[in-house]
């Protein structure tokens, strides 16, 4: 494995054993609920939206429904969108999506997840939490599923 290869493992091992923003959000303005059923991750997505920004953003997965990747990429989409704006957080969702389907790095640690590519049944483990993302942004209230997401 190369040094960078090394270094991304270590970002994802990280961000499974110490997830950041692993919270139900009460407050939160927006929800959505997403499945993988391939894999048996669920997530539970919090969007706080105060005016034009994603003020807080919490998730959360059921015992035991959540492997390393999915909730790996959860914390770090979490870290990735605080603080934008929905339209910024949308262009992140299409750069990771871009990058899992072999195009340009996606920004900043994101980039972890670009060995995920030549796994191809752990994309949809990798892109979960951000297609119940683009869910919540699009307020539609109804819970995704990695089989019904278009291109993973």
């Amino acid at each position: 494995m190369t040094d960078l290869g090394e270094l991304y493992q270590q970002v994802i091992l990280d961000h499974n054993r110490s997830p950041r923003n692993f919270k139900r959000l009460d407050s939160a303005t927006r929800r959505a609920e997403g499945n993988n059923p391939l894999c048996g991750d669920r997530i539970q997505l919090y969007v706080q939206l105060d005016g034009d920004h994603i003020s807080d953003i919490g998730f959360q997965m059921p015992q035991g429904s959540g492997c390393a990747i999915s909730k790996a990429s959860a914390s770090l989409m979490t870290e990735a969108v605080k603080g934008k704006t929905p339209a910024d957080a949308e262009a992140l969702f299409q750069a990771f999506r871009d990058m899992l389907a072999g195009g340009a790095t996606a920004p900043g640690k994101l980039a972890a997840f670009s060995g995920v590519r030549a796994f191809p049944s752990r994309i949809k483990c990798a892109s979960l939490a951000w297609h119940a993302l683009h869910a919540a942004l699009q307020n539609t209230g109804d819970p995704v599923t990695t089989e019904s997401a278009k291109d993973f």
